[in-house]
């Protein structure tokens, strides 16, 4: 029997999404040291280190308001996603050795499912983007 299931994952996605507002992305930005470090050092999360990194430059890129292409329910979904591994005292608390990001990696992964086709929508925007800063600042 799984301890933490994808049925899990989506009620605690959802309900973290639910409870973001505009205003929380601001707070969520100035801890992305805090969420980088804590995923760096656990296993379970390590993997998703990129897209994670993906997912706090699209939040940045909305927050100043340089990238608007995306549905505010995946803006929510990614920082509900990135508050709750924040959150240590989640379902399975992150104390507990060899088990306690086993939730915070399912959040993460059901909404990388969920968002994907924003998320690479983004990331071409982006690559686009650093091309052409890159041509005009050779020129």
């Amino acid at each position: 029997m799984a301890v933490f299931n994808q049925k899990d994952a989506r009620e605690q996605l959802d309900a973290e999404a639910s409870k973001v507002h505009r205003s929380d992305l601001e707070t969520l930005l100035e801890r992305q040291r805090a969420i980088e470090e804590k995923v760096k050092g656990s296993g379970k999360l390590a993997r998703f280190s990129g897209d994670i990194k993906l997912m706090f430059s699209m939040i940045r890129d909305y927050w100043y308001g340089n990238y608007r292409s995306v549905p505010w329910k995946t803006i929510a979904a990614v920082a509900g996603a990135l508050l709750y591994v924040l959150n240590p005292l989640d379902v399975i608390p992150d104390l507990l050795f060899g088990f306690g990001f086993i939730d915070d990696a399912g959040v993460v992964a059901l909404c990388l499912k969920l968002v994907e086709s924003d998320l690479l929508r983004y990331a071409a925007w982006k690559e686009h983007q650093e091309e052409s800063e890159n041509r005009a600042s050779a020129n």
